[in-house]
Order: C-alpha cells, then sequence, then structure tokens
C-alpha cells in the first residue's frame, strides 16, 4: 500500500526573535534605566514636566518594542506600527537629551571632541545593563546625556534596519491572513493528492479481491471433493468391516 505523502503541520504563526534578544531592544532598556536615574540625579522631583516625559518617552521605547515582537507571529503590520511608536518614544527621548544640554549650556559632543569616538566604542560594543550601570552614579549630567543621545540614535539607526527587514517580508511572504490562505490551499493539496493516490490504488485492490475470491472458490471446489472423496471411502470401510464381522 502507498504511504502517505502529507507533510508536517506546518505553524502559520511567523517566526520572530525573542525581543530580549533584540540588540535594540537591550539597549532601550539601558536607556530606560539610565534615564531614570538621570532624572533623579540631575532634574527636579517636583514642578518640572520633563521628568515625566523623559522617562514616560524611554518607559514607551522599551515597551512597544516588546509588544511589536510579541503582536509580531501574528500580524507583522501591527509590529510595524509599533515599532514605529517606539521609534517616535525614542525620538522624543533624544530631544530631551540634547534640550537638557543646550539649556545648561552643557556641550553635545561630536567626532571632534577627544571623548567622542571612545563613548562610541563602549556603547556600540555593550548592550547590557549590567554594563552601563556601575557609571550611573559616576557620570557627570554631560556624560550621561551623551550617552544617552548616543544610544538614542543606535537603537533608531538599529530598529530602521529591523524595520526595512521586515517590510520586505511583509511585501513577499504577506501578514497572517496570505498564511492562513496559503495552510489552508497547502492542506487541500494535499489532501486531494492523497485522494488520487488512493483512486489510483483501487482497481489493483480490486483486481488482488477477484483473483482471491476465485482462488477461494477453487480451494472450496477441491475441499468438497476431498470431504466426498472421504466420505465414500469411510462407508466403503464400515460395510466391509461389517461384512466380516457377519461371515465369521
Amino acid at each position: 500500500m502507498a504511504k502517505s505523502s502529507e507533510k508536517p503541520f506546518k505553524s502559520i504563526f511567523r517566526q520572530v526573535p525573542k525581543w530580549q534578544d533584540l540588540w535594540f531592544y537591550q539597549k532601550s532598556e539601558v536607556l530606560y534605566q539610565m534615564t531614570y536615574v538621570f532624572c533623579e540625579r540631575f532634574l527636579p522631583q517636583y514642578g518640572d514636566r520633563t521628568v515625566d516625559q523623559m522617562v514616560q518617552a524611554a518607559r514607551s521605547g522599551k515597551q512597544n518594542i516588546v509588544e511589536g515582537s510579541e503582536d509580531g507571529k501574528t500580524s507583522t503590520e501591527m509590529e510595524l506600527k509599533l515599532l514605529n511608536v517606539a521609534r517616535s518614544s525614542i525620538g522624543e527621548l533624544r530631544q530631551d537629551y540634547e534640550d537638557y544640554l543646550k539649556s545648561r549650556q552643557l556641550k553635545q559632543w561630536t567626532p571632534d571632541d577627544e571623548r567622542f569616538q571612545p563613548m562610541q566604542d563602549f556603547t556600540k560594543s555593550h548592550n547590557q545593563l549590567s554594563d552601563y550601570e556601575p557609571y550611573f552614579q559616576q557620570w557627570s549630567a554631560e556624560e550621561m546625556a551623551n550617552v544617552g543621545l548616543t544610544l538614542c540614535f543606535q537603537v533608531d539607526t538599529m530598529m530602521n534596519k529591523y524595520m526595512e527587514s521586515l517590510e520586505k517580508t511583509f511585501v513577499t511572504q504577506g501578514g497572517i491572513k496570505e498564511r492562513m490562505h496559503a495552510a489552508r490551499t497547502g492542506y487541500r493539496q494535499q489532501q486531494d493528492k492523497r485522494l488520487a493516490e488512493l483512486e489510483q490504488t483501487v482497481p489493483a485492490l480490486q483486481q488482488q479481491l477477484t483473483q482471491a475470491q476465485a482462488e477461494v472458490a477453487e480451494w472450496k471446489a477441491k475441499y468438497e471433493d476431498l470431504k466426498q472423496r472421504a466420505l465414500k471411502a469411510y462407508q466403503e470401510q464400515k460395510e466391509e468391516i461389517e461384512k466380516l464381522k457377519r461371515t465369521r
């Protein structure tokens, strides 16, 4: 009998990387924690809306990356929307850091500043919160704001590249509706193929059945013939025994 050609079940959910493993998420986590400490150290705790704005922007960036990644399993469109919200929040945070430096006549480091490249090298090669926490109470306001700005730029750049990749995936593979349609169509095609395979085996099986029935009929006839001959021999032998007994 032919074996089934049905393929193993393939999930319609898109395979997405774990948000914990995304470098731009890791950096956004650093941004949130660092911004919280920055506001505690260098901004007044009461009467300044900037504190809430910066902390909320940092949190929104981080959380929308998480939500976007989770929703990406079923909706690339929703993932793109939430990641774009995250980018906007990071952009607001970047503007707040820039405003802080300008309003306090502090310097925003540029490539010609000797401190710029070491900071770039450090932030590019370090993504974990544990890499930054030892400096939270050591950096000056200017140092901390420049690190925050640099992380904002890096997160934005990484997210842009990631979103471009998502857009290409969406264009070429579609969303959940397209995957559901493809899965259903593929399943029906498998069923049709299996049905055709089974139908092809029917004539051969019918022929085997007919042959088996003929063989059964033949063996049945032979059995009846053998049975009759055995009965006849038995009767003849019995009669001979009776005859011998009478002539003794």
